[in-house]
């Protein structure tokens, strides 16, 4: 070997040594950075950018990202991105990989992330992600692919900001994991904006990440929020967070209006008083559960179980509701009226105008329009029960109803309105239309209502006996005013036998007085013989066809039409007496005007002579007899309105 040249060994040896050292001495993870971009963008569908990249091998791998920016899709603005975070670091136990394939984090750190959560009005967002499989891998079973295990997550002053104009909600989020009396530190959430509109605030505290997969280990939740004037408290446990099972988690509701609620809860709920509402809530077979809850609605209480399923297209809502008490005003937000009343308890200022503009205004029908995006919102069925109606002159006693919402169509099947030991049972529908329309149809029946029920709603009436009848409307509109302003149908009624201290008695609330009973020549108190009244709905007139009470010493006739568009009548009461009657009024009494407020007096065009038994009765009675095959009086009955028409018939006066 020549002198001062080095062995050939020595170069195999010492180049790649060297190579070694400098590699080791000038290393860098940032190398790595274009390939984890490339990976993380092809993954996510969005570009991805790293700034810099640690890595710490060993049994528990460290990973390290800083300056850590994912963008935003296609079709929206590059800045703001959708998240960016100063440092994003996760620990991967790489033996537990070898072993079994299994994921498992032990931890994960997020410094000062800030999430853009951007909606827009035509649906798109920035945040729905597409993780499909990538192109080549061939799919596994769900059992075989296991969930990552993560143990400890820790944020650090993380922001997100929220933004949809669908739900007029612009808000903002502060997220981060806190060490209160617990080694694992638990994540708070604290929020401020607007949300429907309104001003929300809240604040969500939930256990320990690490504590997720611990069946053992019941995991703490908890959430205070205002959304307007609405409050909703939670507060809990869940055994099983992941797959929300094992609720013990107590919710409570109360603000102004449960329809204040929908875009809380995505379920359509009609205008309502002040509530007030607690019960548990939990989550089985994929619903969502509020149960057992109990509560206050206006002046009336609510009890029951709502269950909401939210796959598919749109929730599905089944619910069982109760009450013992219920005022129907409590209620009247179903139908379009402003529910409540003046003196509801709780209202706010802006439902004590609404009263006020309600009581003030001159139509007495709903005419609000009925809300058709809230119809087509969800399907709902729903069961309510009330044992006892309250309320100011109200006739009715109970209320069951069974309703079914389907693609915004309702059917309810039945409703039925206690009246003593009698009921008013229907079946109604509401088939949306063209133009924003609803087409309605009820089929009603009258079974043996109790007329002293009905009197004793007047507070001041008195009478006994037993009403039925059915009837028929059909009508199509965007209110129920609406409907019936436009509808057609027929309604019969009948009594048989009985007695009553007055005749005109209006359920809505009208007082028409004793003076006009004594004008027909009814007596304080006078047995009924027979009532029959036919009324035919055309067009939203509604025609006195045959209304005919024939009692002990009078028949009165009525007859006239009244005009539900309008919201005006025009009826004529005409009494004929068995018998000479000193005193009697020689014309009829004529009802005309608005229903809110209408008019009561002789009809002075009218001067028709009377006096005694006139042919006139026979006339009256006629249109009765085809009249009584469609009422049905009840079994042991004395139906004498069969034998005033069969006594009619053979020129005879009925038997006394």
């Amino acid at each position: 070997m020549a002198k001062g040249r080095v062995p050939r060994w020595a170069i195999w040896t010492g180049v790649p040594l060297l190579l070694l050292l400098l590699l080791v001495v000038f290393w860098s993870w940032d190398w790595f950075i274009p390939l984890a971009e490339r990976r993380a963008s092809a993954a996510l569908g969005r570009p991805v950018r790293i700034e810099h990249l640690h890595v710490r091998l060993g049994r528990i791998t460290e990973v390290a990202a800083e300056g850590l920016r994912i963008g935003n899709p296609e079709g929206f603005q590059e800045d703001p991105p959708f998240a960016t975070t100063e440092r994003a670091s996760l620990s991967l136990d790489v033996m537990a990989y070898w072993h079994d394939r299994s994921i498992v984090i032990p931890a994960i750190e997020l410094t000062r992330p800030v999430v853009e959560a951007i909606a827009r009005e035509d649906g798109q967002t920035n945040y729905a992600f597409d993780l499909g499989q990538p192109a080549g891998d061939a799919p596994q079973p769900a059992e075989a692919r296991p969930g990552p295990r993560i143990g400890l997550l820790r944020i650090v002053e993380g922001r997100a900001h929220v933004v949809d104009p669908r739900l007029k909600a612009d808000f903002n989020l502060a997220v981060a994991t806190r060490a209160e009396d617990t080694p694992d530190p638990r994540i708070v959430v604290d929020a401020q904006g607007t949300y429907a509109g309104q001003p929300i605030t809240g604040t969500a505290t939930g256990g320990a990440v690490l504590a997720l997969r611990e069946a053992d280990r019941p995991w703490p939740v908890e959430m205070q929020l205002e959304n307007g004037p609405t409050r909703v408290n939670l507060r809990g446990t869940l055994s099983n967070p992941l797959e929300l099972q094992g609720a013990d988690v107590r919710l409570d509701l109360q603000g102004p209006d449960m329809g204040l609620l929908q875009p809380l809860t995505g379920v359509p709920i009609p205008k309502t008083p002040p509530f007030r509402l607690g019960g548990q809530l939990d989550y089985v077979d994929g619903r969502v559960r509020f149960r057992d809850f109990t509560g206050r609605l206006g002046s009336s209480d609510l009890s029951g179980t709502i269950a909401v399923t939210t796959a598919g297209s749109k929730p599905s809502v089944e619910a069982e509701l109760h009450s013992n008490r219920v005022d129907l005003a409590d209620i009247g937000g179903f139908i379009g009226e402003e529910p409540g009343r003046a003196s509801t308890p709780g209202q706010t200022a802006q439902q004590r105008r609404e009263q006020a503009r309600n009581q003030a205004r001159a139509r007495v029908l709903p005419d609000d329009p009925i809300n058709f995006p809230k119809l087509d919102a969800a399907n709902v069925h729903m069961t309510y029960r009330a044992d006892r109606i309250t309320g100011r002159n109200m006739p009715f006693d109970t209320l069951r109803t069974e309703m079914e919402l389907k693609d915004g169509a309702i059917t309810l099947r039945p409703v039925a309105l206690g009246v003593g030991t009698g009921q008013i049972q229907g079946n109604i529908s509401f088939t949306p239309e063209e133009g924003g329309r609803l087409r309605a149809r009820a089929d009603i029946q009258f079974q043996r209502l109790d007329l002293s029920r009905l009197m004793r709603a007047t507070n001041a009436f008195e009478g006994a006996g037993r009403i039925s009848g059915r009837g028929r409307i059909e009508g199509a509109g965007k209110s129920f005013a609406d409907i019936l302003g436009r509808g057609t149908g027929e309604i019969t009624l009948g009594m048989s036998g009985g007695n009553l201290s007055a005749l005109l008695v209006d359920l809505s609330g009208l007082r028409l007085g004793n003076a006009i009973l004594s004008s027909l020549g009814v007596p304080g108190r006078t047995v009924v013989q027979c009532f029959v009244g036919n009324f035919a709905l055309q067009r939203g007139v509604l025609g006195l066809r045959t209304v005919i009470l024939d009692t002990e010493d009078v028949i009165v006739n009525a007859t006239g039409s009244v005009n539900l568009a309008a919201e005006r009548m025009e009826v004529r009461l005409r009494s004929e007496s068995k018998r000479f009657t000193i005193g009697a009024v020689p014309t009829s009494i004529l009802i005309d005007g608005s229903f809110r407020d209408p008019d009561v007096g002789p009809d002075m065009t009218e001067l028709a002579a009377r006096g005694g038994v006139i042919g006139g009765l026979a006339a009256l009675v006629a249109p009765v007899a085809g009249l009584l095959p469609t009422i049905q009086f009840g079994v042991g009955e004395d139906n004498r309105c069969e034998s005033l028409v069969r006594g009619r018939r053979g020129g005879e006066r009925p038997a006394r």
